[in-house]
């Protein structure tokens, strides 16, 4: 089967079947840079650094809060805390979030798919 190009959203939960090289690889489709996965679907993210990450850049999670337990964020190579008030906004929705490299938040991203888990992922891309 040939590989579609993404073009923005695609509906539905998917595992990552690659990442790295600057982007994603899921439901048959590729991507150069980072993504925002909701239990609605996968969506292209305009976010390349931690620096960037903010409330209105995740906002799409919280729309989706009461489908959602758990926030993956994938924040590209480097470790780096959440600020307090980012943490709390999610915390007062119900969303427990979790900060790690990328390469780590995809494997975690796709070991809670399989089981079926109400989590979400923001993951930066890598190269």
């Amino acid at each position: 089967m040939a590989e579609r190009r993404f073009d923005g959203f695609v509906p539905g939960r998917y595992q990552l079947d690659a990442f790295g090289a600057g982007g994603f690889r899921f439901a048959d489709m590729s991507h150069r840079g980072s993504i925002l996965a909701t239990p609605s679907g996968i969506r292209i993210w305009p976010v390349t650094s931690f620096a960037q990450v903010t409330l209105a850049s995740l906002q799409p999670v919280l729309d989706e809060a009461e489908t959602i337990d758990f926030l993956i964020l994938g924040i590209g190579h480097d470790i780096a805390f959440l600020p307090p008030a980012l943490r709390d906004s999610f915390k007062a929705a119900g969303i427990t979030v979790e900060a790690m490299a990328t390469p780590a938040a995809a494997r975690t991203y796709n070991v809670l798919v399989g089981e079926e888990r109400r989590v979400a992922a923001a993951l930066i891309a890598i190269d």
